[in-house]
């Protein structure tokens, strides 16, 4: 049995490219498209009517439409009160990198419980070092040795105890400053935090209001219970990126603050202290 074999009918010729049977239809030609500043995406992709470069592009971004901008954009009018908030954000804040409408809302600083630490442990150093020396002369007198004795003299011991001080005193102080150094900015743009971990160690980071996703903040402990500090933290949309504040007083009360604060960006009002 033979198989069937359909019958196609063939195309009409062209009265445009003559009475030549090699004549190609219209319909089969390939579109050409023109570089321009748009990209729209086609409506039918079939046959010879797509450009496969711009198809890679879809592939990649789908459903994105690329527009124009403006070689000159006008900048956006400032009121005079915003101007002057930045001004004085500007000064105030001097090392903030804040654009020509923004302005400092909140300055988050941590809780002084975290200076505990830093400050008991020199001044417990020193006590010590400083207890010794006045007690070397008597130790001295107990026992009945005398500079040539094998021990050395007290002028040697006191500027020994002395240097000792003074080095402990130093790092306390670097210690303290680091720990202040840390800081949390809120804007009416983003918000800023600087990380100081170190003399010579520093990190900054700065989110927009518009991408951060949630604010919340934890207290572990009776200790940060007591005496009302603990972590907030921001997590952003996209990359999962989250940020961490840590020995944040009152942190019911700034999570508060933040959360008007990204709802307000986000929903259109004016950004404030309310």
């Amino acid at each position: 049995m033979k198989p069937q074999v359909p019958k196609f009918q063939p195309l009409p010729p062209d009265p445009t490219q003559g009475t030549s049977s090699n004549a190609p239809h219209p319909s089969y030609e390939k579109q050409v498209y023109t570089t321009s500043h748009v990209t729209a995406q086609p409506q039918t992709a079939e046959g010879y009517a797509y450009d496969p470069q711009l198809r890679s592009q879809y592939a990649n971004e789908p459903g994105v439409v690329h527009a124009t901008r403006p070689l000159e954009p006008q900048e956006p009018q400032i009121s005079e009160e915003l101007k002057q908030k930045h001004e004085q954000a500007v000064k105030d804040y001097p090392d903030l990198n804040l654009t020509d409408a923004e302005y400092v809302i909140m300055n988050i600083q941590r809780h002084p419980v975290g200076l505990f630490a830093p400050i008991a442990i020199s001044m417990f150093l020193i006590i010590m070092m400083l207890s010794f020396l006045f007690i070397y002369p008597m130790f001295m007198q107990t026992t009945g040795a005398m500079e040539g004795a094998g021990l050395p003299g007290f002028g040697i011991i006191a500027i020994i105890v002395l240097a000792a001080c003074s080095i402990v005193g130093i790092f306390g102080y670097i210690a303290v400053w680091v720990y202040l150094r840390n800081q949390f900015y809120l804007t009416n743009e983003s918000v800023i935090q600087e990380i100081q971990q170190s003399l010579f160690s520093k990190h900054e980071q700065t989110a927009s209001l518009g991408s951060i996703e949630d604010v919340s903040f934890q207290q572990h402990g009776i200790v940060q219970t007591m005496f009302n500090f603990g972590t907030i933290r921001l997590s952003t949309e996209g990359d999962e990126t989250t940020y961490r504040f840590h020995y944040v007083s009152n942190p019911r009360e700034q999570t508060a603050v933040l959360t008007n604060a990204v709802e307000a960006f986000k929903n259109g009002r004016p950004v404030g202290e309310d």
